[in-house]
Parts: structure tokens; sequence; C-alpha cells
């Protein structure tokens, strides 16, 4: 499985698989929200490429490594949003 750093994320379209009330406390600027509890339902919304993100990263790194065995391009955002907004990157929000 592939991760990146926050900071190396870039222009990649980023995915965050928290549930609902983890997003509503802060997440990405500029992140689709697909919950992992709704992944399979909603597949053909994730793009190919896309950086998955969660609060610590091990969740996405599920995800990923999901997408990869169906043949989907994605990377983990090592250190979740924790690791995102410790860095400063730009957020809706705070991470509690």
């Amino acid at each position: 499985m592939r991760e990146i750093t926050p900071a190396e994320v870039a222009d990649l379209p980023i995915v965050d698989v928290r549930e609902q009330h983890e997003w509503d406390l802060g997440h990405a600027i500029g992140a689709v929200h697909i919950p992992m509890s709704d992944l399979i339902a909603r597949l053909d919304e994730v793009p190919d490429g896309a950086a998955i993100i969660c609060r610590s990263g091990a969740r996405s790194g599920q995800v990923v490594a999901y997408l990869e065995q169906r043949g989907a391009d994605a990377v983990n955002v090592a250190g979740g949003t924790l690791r995102w907004a410790a860095e400063g990157r730009p957020m809706v929000g705070t991470v509690a």
C-alpha cells in the first residue's frame, strides 16, 4: 500500500472515509466525504488516484487496500486528519 504525507497530497482528489460526526468536527478543504460504512455502495464516487484520509491513517489504509484489490489507484494519507491539522494544512473546522 502506498502512503503519502499531507504535504504530498498536492492536487490529488481527497476522499475522507470517517463517519459523519468526525467529518462534522473538521476536514480537509476540498475533500469529498464517503464514510467507510458507505464505501461499497458509493465506489463509483471514488476518483481514481484519490488520496484516502481518516482520523489517523488506519481506516484509510484498509480502504486503500480494498480499492487496490479491485484494481483502483489510491494512496493512504499517513497520519490522517490528526497529522493534517498538526501540519497546519487547510481545514474546515478543527479535529478533536
